[in-house]
C-alpha cells in the first residue's frame, strides 16, 4: 500500500477482531462446553494438547503463539479459545430429535484427553439445540430433562427463540441449557449459544470473587472493632510515651489490610470486569417473559447480583479500613510530633540557659586571665628592672614595677578581648 509505512501491530491487531467468531450451527445439535481456569503460563501447553489430539486425526495443529484454534475431528468439532486467567473448549457434536441429554455429552467424547487438559474446571456447560419443526414442551416435558421443575425460561432474540435451564449440575458437573430456535439462521444460532456460554462461563469467573470476599470479612470485623476501641484509646491518655504502642498496632493494622488488598484487588477487579460482560450478554438475548418462568435475567438479579454486591462491599470495606488506618496513623504521628516538639523547646531552652551561663563562667574566666598574665608579665619585669638595678643604673625596681602593673593589665585585657571577638565573628 503506499504512503506511509504501516505500524508492525496494525495487521495483528486487525486479525484479533475476528479471532473468534461465532459458530453457523444447524439444529438440531449438542454442544458440550468447558472452562478451565489455567492462569497465564500454561498456553503453550495447551497448544501441544491441542496438538497431540490433532495428530491422531491428521489434521493441522494450532500455530504457534495462536489464541484460538477450530478444527473438525469427525463426530464433533472443536473451538479451543484462551484468555487471560482461563481457557474454554467448546465441542460441537450432531444430534437426533430424541431427549436432549439420554445419552451423556462425555460419552461422545476423548474422555482421557479431556482428563489431561491443564488447569482447573470452573464450570461446564451441556447445551441441547432443537429444531424449530419441534413442538414446545411442556413443564412436565422439562422437568423430566433437567430432574427438577424449578426451570427458567423466556423467549429470546425477539420471539425468535426460546432458552430454559436450571442453572443447577447434572450428574454430570454441567449446566444444562435448551435453546429452542424458532427462525434463526446458522449465524444467529452460532451467536445466540455463544452468548449462553459466555454468560456462564463469565457468570462463574465472576463468582470466585465471593470466596475471597467471605474470607476477608471476619478479619475486617476484627480490625475495624481493635481499631475504633484504638482511637476510644487514643482519645482518652495524654500521656507520650504510651502512644508508641498504639503506634505499632497501626502499623501491624496497615500492613495486614495491605496484605488482604494485595491478594484481593485483582480478583475483584476482574470480578467486575466479568459482571459487566454478563449483563451485556443478556442485554443481547433480548428476553421476554414466559407466563410461569423465570427469566434468566431475573434469575441472575436475584441469585447473582447479590453475589457481586457482596464483592463489591468487601472491597470497598478495605478501601475505607485502609483509609481511616491511614488517618488514626496520621493523628497519632501528628500527636508525637507535637509532643517532640514541646521536648525539643524545652531541651533548646534548657541548652540556652546552660550557654548563658558558659558565658558568664568564659567572662570570669577572662577576667581571672587578665590577673594571671598581669601578675606573670609583672614578675618578668621585676627580674629584668632589678637586672639593670644591679648592673648600676639608677633605676628602681619598685617603680618600675608600679608603672608596668597597669599598662601590662590593659595590654593583656585588649589582647583577651581581641580574640574572643575574632573567634565571635
Amino acid at each position: 500500500m503506499p504512503g506511509p509505512a504501516r505500524h508492525p501491530w496494525a495487521e495483528g491487531l486487525i486479525e484479533e477482531l475476528h479471532a473468534r467468531p461465532s459458530p453457523a450451527l444447524d439444529a438440531p445439535a449438542r454442544v458440550f462446553h468447558l472452562a478451565l481456569v489455567t492462569g497465564e503460563a500454561t498456553a503453550e501447553a495447551e497448544r501441544r494438547h491441542i496438538a497431540a489430539l490433532a495428530a491422531g486425526r491428521g489434521i493441522a495443529p494450532p500455530p504457534d503463539n495462536a489464541m484460538h484454534y477450530a478444527a473438525d475431528f469427525g463426530l464433533y468439532r472443536l473451538i479451543w479459545e484462551r484468555h487471560n486467567e482461563f481457557s474454554t473448549y467448546s465441542f460441537f457434536l450432531t444430534a437426533g430429535e430424541a431427549a436432549p441429554f439420554a445419552q451423556p455429552a462425555l460419552g461422545l467424547l476423548p474422555q482421557a484427553w479431556i482428563e489431561g487438559l491443564a488447569g482447573s474446571l470452573v464450570t461446564a456447560v451441556d447445551v441441547a439445540l432443537l429444531s424449530r419443526t419441534r413442538g414446545e414442551p411442556d413443564p412436565s416435558l422439562l422437568a423430566r430433562w433437567f430432574g427438577t421443575e424449578n426451570v427458567e425460561g423466556s423467549l429470546a432474540a425477539g420471539g425468535q427463540a426460546r432458552i430454559w435451564t436450571d442453572l443447577k449440575l447434572d450428574n454430570e458437573g454441567a449446566v444444562r441449557v435448551v435453546l429452542h430456535e424458532l427462525g434463526m439462521n446458522p449465524r444467529q444460532i452460532g451467536r445466540m449459544v455463544q452468548r449462553l456460554l459466555e454468560i456462564q462461563t463469565y457468570c462463574a469467573m465472576a463468582l470466585l470473587a465471593l470466596p475471597v470476599a467471605r474470607e476477608a470479612g471476619p478479619m475486617l470485623r476484627r480490625i475495624e472493632s481493635e481499631l475504633a476501641d484504638l482511637v476510644a484509646q487514643l482519645n482518652r491518655q495524654d500521656q507520650a510515651e504510651d502512644d508508641k504502642p498504639l503506634l505499632r498496632r497501626l502499623t501491624a493494622f496497615a500492613a495486614e489490610i495491605e496484605e488482604t488488598a494485595a491478594r484481593s484487588s485483582y480478583r475483584f477487579g476482574a470480578a467486575r470486569a466479568y459482571r459487566a460482560l454478563v449483563g451485556r450478554r443478556i442485554e443481547e438475548l433480548r428476553e421476554t417473559r414466559i407466563e410461569g418462568f423465570q427469566s434468566i435475567g431475573e434469575f441472575m438479579d436475584r441469585r447473582f447480583a447479590p453475589a457481586m454486591r457482596t464483592c463489591e462491599t468487601a472491597e470497598a470495606r478495605i478501601e475505607s479500613l485502609a483509609e481511616r488506618v491511614n488517618r488514626a496513623t496520621q493523628m497519632l504521628r501528628t500527636r508525637i510530633e507535637v509532643t517532640l516538639a514541646a521536648q525539643n523547646r524545652d531541651l533548646l531552652a534548657s541548652m540556652n540557659q546552660r550557654a548563658k551561663a558558659q558565658l558568664r563562667l568564659q567572662q570570669t574566666v577572662e577576667g581571672l586571665s587578665v590577673v594571671a598574665i598581669t601578675y606573670y608579665a609583672v614578675g618578668l619585669v621585676g627580674h629584668v628592672a632589678q637586672a639593670i638595678e644591679t648592673a648600676g643604673y639608677s633605676l628602681s625596681r619598685d617603680v618600675t614595677i608600679g608603672f608596668a602593673v597597669p599598662v601590662i593589665a590593659l595590654l593583656a585585657f585588649w589582647v583577651i578581648r581581641r580574640i574572643r571577638r575574632t573567634l565571635e565573628r
